[in-house]
């Protein structure tokens, strides 16, 4: 299926006008790094640099984060989500929490 949804961190989209407000949504993603995981930050962490370990499940849930978005979006019937914006915490130790949040539109067409 093609995409039928435009997403923007813009609070508007260029040559298109806002004909309904669905009103604010969001999808979010809540993801642990396993024993694995947790090794290799240590690591990383007393050795300096990238990461990697925590960027890694950080991306894979503002992928889901985003997919949860856009299911809530089509569910209002809304064809556009508009100031598109992250939040990530860390919950608990090692839970990571991710939330997408925007405001769901009907664009004319």
């Amino acid at each position: 299926m093609g995409e039928d949804l435009i997403l923007a961190t813009m609070p508007l989209i260029p040559n298109r006008e806002v004909e309904e407000v669905l009103g604010v949504i969001y999808g979010s993603s809540t993801r642990t790094r396993g024993m694995g995981g947790r090794f290799v930050s240590g690591i990383q962490a007393i050795t300096g640099g990238k990461g990697t370990a925590y960027a890694t499940e950080i991306e894979k849930a503002r992928k889901e984060a985003i997919e949860d978005l856009k299911a809530e979006a089509r569910s209002l019937g809304a064809n556009g989500v508009l100031a598109i914006d992250f939040e990530t915490a860390e919950i608990l130790e090692g839970f990571i929490l991710v939330t997408a949040y925007g405001t769901a539109v009907k664009l004319k067409r």
